[in-house]
């Protein structure tokens, strides 16, 4: 199973689109046997859900979300997790352990980004 994370660095990014990075996580049998750090190749609408899914990605894990993307992930099979913060490796081992439940935090206005929690 593939798991990216939107990220600055390895923490957690507010906002999808405008993060860093993605660190892409791949686990097998519950446990991560795999880490790398991809840049963000830019935020244009519908291209980065469209990237990582593309890339074999199955779970996305953010601070938050517009609702396009949310549904380009759904329409792609990728589950989508949002309200997250904090590491994103601790963050993937909780999802892996069946702890870590989405909160449905989707941003409505990119202008307002810096406000999605």
């Amino acid at each position: 199973m593939k798991i990216a994370v939107s990220c600055n660095g390895k923490q957690i990014w507010a906002h999808f689109g405008h993060c860093e990075n993605f660190m892409i996580y791949d686990a097998e049998n519950g446990s991560i046997v795999n880490e790398q750090s991809v840049p963000n190749p830019g935020h244009r609408p519908g291209f980065l859900p469209n990237f990582l899914a593309d890339m074999g990605v199955e779970v996305i894990i953010s601070g938050g979300m517009g609702g396009g993307a949310v549904d380009i992930f759904n329409e792609r099979g990728v589950e989508v997790v949002l309200g997250a913060q904090g590491d994103a490796k601790s963050a993937v081992e909780a999802y892996l352990r069946g702890e870590l439940e989405s909160t449905g935090s989707i941003c409505h206005e990119h202008e307002h980004a810096d406000e999605c929690h």
